[in-house]
C-alpha cells in the first residue's frame, strides 16, 4: 500500500507540473487519491511499533492523512491526551476519543501570515513543531492542536482552547469580520486601484499583473471565509500588533487559490492587493 501511495502521489505531481515549476498543493493531491490509498495504514497495526510514513516529511501531507484516516488518527495521537480549556486541564483517553476531521470536510482551508516571505515556511521539511488552529470570528476563542515530530513521526500531543484578549476596534480579526460581511464597509477599506494578480488567460503557466477599479472588484470579488478561520502555524509570527496581514485561502480538491493582502495605515486596515491563481 505504501508503494501504491508513492506511485499515486508521484503521478499526481508529475501531471500537475506541466511547466514553469508549478506548485502542487498537497491537500489537493491527497484529496484526489482513491479511498484505498488514503485509508491504507495497514503497516501501522500496533500502537507500540509505529512506522514513519512518506507523508511525515511534509506536515501538510501528514495532516490531511491524519484528518481523514480514523485508524491513523488514533495511532498518531498521544494518549492520554492533555486537553486544556481555559484554566481547566484534563486528559482524553483513547476510548473516549472522537474522530476529528479538522478542516478536511470543508472545501477550503485558510492560512494567516504577517510577511510574504513567511509563506515559504509551508514547504519546510525541517519543522518539528506545528500548530493547527481554529480562530472564531464571533467570539474570542482559539482552539489549538499541537503537533510534534518525534523519531520522524508527527504526533498530536495536546489540544488547547484559549480565550483571546478582548478584540480592539481596529485589530485585524475585528476588521476582517466586518470586511467579509459588509459590502459597503468593504468598499471603503480597499485601496483603489487594487493590485490584482491572476492567471494569464492566454498562458496558464504565466501570471498577469494588473489593477481593478471599484466596478471591476464587484465583478471579480470572491466569496470570503466568514465565521471562523483555520490557520497552520509553521513558525510564522502572526503578531497581533503587526500592521500587515496576509490571508491565504486554499481550496481542497478544487484548484481554488486566493490571497488577500491587507495593510494598516493611519489606524485603518485596507486591502491593497488581491491574488487569484485558481485553476
Amino acid at each position: 500500500m505504501r508503494k501504491e501511495l508513492i506511485g499515486l502521489l508521484s503521478l499526481a505531481i508529475l501531471s500537475s507540473c506541466g511547466g514553469k515549476n508549478a506548485k502542487v498543493d498537497p491537500f489537493t493531491v491527497m484529496a484526489q487519491l482513491p479511498d484505498t490509498a488514503i485509508q491504507g495504514s495497514d503497516t501501522l497495526i500496533s500502537r507500540d511499533v509505529l512506522t514513519p510514513l512518506e507523508a511525515d516529511e511534509l506536515f501538510d501531507d501528514f495532516i490531511f492523512n491524519y484528518a481523514l484516516d480514523e485508524k491513523l488518527q488514533k495511532q498518531r495521537t498521544h494518549f492520554p491526551l492533555p486537553y486544556r480549556s481555559g484554566d481547566t486541564l484534563k486528559t482524553i483517553e483513547e476510548k473516549d476519543w472522537t474522530h476529528d476531521y479538522l478542516f478536511a470536510r470543508q472545501n477550503y482551508y485558510t492560512l494567516l501570515f504577517d510577511r510574504e516571505e513567511d509563506m515559504e515556511l509551508v514547504g519546510d521539511t525541517a519543522l518539528n513543531e506545528v500548530q493547527v488552529e481554529w480562530i472564531s470570528l464571533t467570539e474570542p476563542l482559539r482552539k489549538k492542536y499541537c503537533f510534534e515530530r518525534k523519531k520522524g513521526m508527527w504526533m498530536l500531543v495536546s489540544i488547547e482552547i484559549l480565550p483571546m484578549k478582548k478584540r480592539m476596534k481596529n485589530d485585524f480579526l475585528s476588521f476582517y469580520t466586518h470586511f467579509s460581511t459588509d459590502s459597503l464597509y468593504q468598499e471603503r477599506h480597499i485601496s483603489f486601484p487594487l493590485r490584482f494578480i491572476t492567471i494569464d488567460p492566454d498562458d496558464e503557466f504565466s501570471v498577469l499583473e494588473t489593477t481593478l477599479e471599484l466596478n471591476q472588484w464587484y465583478a471579480f470579488r470572491p466569496q470570503m471565509p466568514i465565521g471562523k478561520l483555520s490557520n497552520i502555524c509553521y513558525g510564522q509570527r502572526n503578531d497581533e500588533l503587526s500592521t500587515s496581514k496576509i490571508l491565504k485561502v486554499n481550496g481542497i480538491s478544487n484548484g481554488y487559490s486566493n490571497i488577500f493582502y491587507f495593510r494598516k495605515s493611519g489606524g485603518e486596515w485596507r486591502l491593497y492587493k488581491y491574488e487569484d491563481t485558481s485553476i
